[in-house]
């Protein structure tokens, strides 16, 4: 059997399909992503498709091709398949329901109509009148897509014109709940699934109380019995997810907008604050998120020393136990073609990173007081502003003082109305309560300035990192990496360079020896932790 049209030697000669005994037709049917919206289902095509072909005189249906798809682009695996047996030559014509089917987007069209007209392939539809292999009908086709495009762009924009409008409504725009919600139908608003608020409160309970990973708190879940909203095990990261959806503060966001008060909250704005902390010490946060499973303890401080992407936990299981190692995150999801920095082993930079903590607080006093030292004097300079602005406001008190007194002088001696100096008295003494209240908040940000902890202080926080390290469980132990080490440096194939953080005292208390629970600024002083051929060491060099 000869096609209608075949190239030979660059030249391509055209037949009609009357020139062919049997017409071999393949079927193209496409059934929108949005069926609410899209009354022509695959079966209905199928079926109103083969009646067609059984109608037409020679016409025998060879294959059949579906899709369940947009048809604004031709990454299609139906539409491929039915393009690679026209080039094949295993049809002659390519009969679709309606041209939409084909495609919505017209440059696409145009592309698509040529290169079934390049193999010999007429493309036809059952329900328009046009032929291909004539000018006209290619130029009629065209013209349908061009209007199917137009369809298509007019429904996009009638769909975002909705989701503006409810949004700005406060109301849910459409699309997968969120879970711990249901959407009331009549009022288009989240109201809470108290099933599943049960179990939104315990992953942020368990991330900021117990501080479990996100892969641990995930397990805690399945092992429980609990499901997503699709009724599917749940992940590390639909955990992550969860922690960082702003949904649960009450909060709507669509295209940079965000709307507050919509919704019930169903996690208090401290528990979401504490747990955005962690999510940001542990490098989980949307700003810069790194994957990690919960029992690496330096995740989201160690960065890989060659493209700069983030270490994460890896395992590898051997014949009698498993290893851990930090690997380089390009390495571990690609290959070592994206990056061949060499793996870590975890057990060996954990050991060495917290022994090398335990010797600074107990040994290295004299960096702690040079950096404290230096912060101060780093403080005082930044301050310059903030000092000069408290003399301004000293001389605004001041000078409202005055006032004050001298409108209550004048009314004493009976030169001004008494109507006249109560409403001027109010302004000054409104401006006044401000001027105070500024110039406490200047003297307590100036106040705030690093301070040096006392040798007994240090020693407690020494003692505590070591009795962590001897008989810690693991979540104290990343509780006290959280608070006592802002970043890991690695800097030579056998050398890590740790940044220790210092803790501060709060405005009422002193440096504890539960680090963990003190607010420690970043004043930071490094110190570097040399690797051996066993292992990490830590060696205490200067600085």
């Amino acid at each position: 059997m000869t096609r209608s049209a075949t190239k030979r030697r660059g030249r391509k000669t055209t037949r009609t399909l009357d020139d062919l005994d049997t017409v071999r037709v393949g079927i193209y049917v496409r059934r929108s992503t949005d069926d609410e919206h899209q009354p022509y289902s695959i079966q209905a095509q199928d079926n109103r498709l083969e009646s067609y072909v059984d109608s037409q005189p020679d016409w025998r249906l060879v294959k059949r091709f579906h899709d369940d798809a947009s048809g604004a682009t031709t990454d299609r695996p139906g539409l491929q398949r039915a393009l690679g047996a026209a080039r094949a030559g295993l049809i002659d014509v390519l009969l679709v329901y309606r041209v939409d089917r084909f495609s919505r987007n017209l440059s696409d069209m145009v592309t698509l109509l040529d290169e079934l007209e390049e193999c010999g392939v007429v493309f036809r539809s059952a329900t328009e009148p046009f032929d291909t292999a004539t000018p006209m009908g290619r130029m009629l086709v065209q013209m349908l897509g061009m209007f199917a495009q137009f369809e298509r762009a007019t429904i996009i924009d009638r769909v975002i014109n909705g989701m503006e409008r409810k949004h700005a409504n406060g109301k849910w725009k459409g699309g997968k709940r969120p879970f711990g919600y249901q959407v009331d139908k009549t009022t288009d608003t989240l109201v809470p699934d108290e099933s599943e608020t049960v179990i939104v409160r315990l992953i942020f309970d368990l991330y900021t109380r117990d501080r479990l990973g996100t892969r641990s708190i995930a397990k805690v879940l399945n092992d429980r019995g609990h499901r997503t909203t699709t009724g599917g095990r749940w992940s590390g990261h639909q955990v992550l997810r969860a922690l960082n959806n702003r949904v649960y503060l009450g909060e709507l966001s669509f295209r940079e907008t965000t709307k507050t008060g919509t919704h019930p909250v169903l996690i208090t704005t401290e528990t979401w604050e504490k747990a955005q902390t962690i999510l940001e010490a542990r490098g989980e946060s949307h700003a810069h998120r790194a994957s990690s499973g919960s029992d690496y303890v330096l995740t989201g401080r160690l960065r890989c020393p060659k493209c700069g992407k983030p270490m994460i936990g890896t395992r590898a299981t051997g014949r009698n136990k498993t290893y851990r190692y930090y690997t380089c995150w390009n390495l571990a999801r690609y290959d070592a073609t994206k990056c061949d920095a060499k793996r870590l082993n975890a057990d060996a930079v954990d050991a060495a990173i917290l022994d090398a903590l335990a010797d600074f607080y107990r040994t290295r006093h004299d960096l702690i007081t040079d950096a404290i030292t230096a912060q101060q004097a780093q403080h005082r300079a930044t301050h310059a502003d903030r000092r000069a602005e408290l003399t301004t406001v000293h001389a605004q008190i001041t000078n409202t003082d005055q006032a004050i007194e001298r409108y209550l002088t004048a009314f004493e001696n009976g030169t001004m109305d008494e109507d006249l100096v109560a409403d001027r008295l109010t302004g000054l003494r409104a401006r006044i309560k401000e001027l105070r209240a500024h110039r406490d908040h200047l003297v307590a940000d100036l106040d705030d300035g690093p301070t040096a902890p006392d040798p007994a202080t240090l020693a407690e926080v020494a003692d505590h990192i070591g009795d962590v390290i001897a008989d810690g469980s693991h979540n104290h132990t990343k509780t006290l990496i959280e608070a006592l080490i802002a970043t890991v440096t690695i800097t030579g194939p056998n050398t890590l360079k740790p940044v220790f953080r210092i803790p501060q005292p709060r405005a009422d208390e002193v440096a504890t020896a539960q680090p963990a629970e003190t607010a420690p600024k970043e004043t930071v002083r490094t110190m570097t932790t040399s690797v051996g051929r066993a292992g990490l060491e830590p060696a205490a060099k200067g600085l």
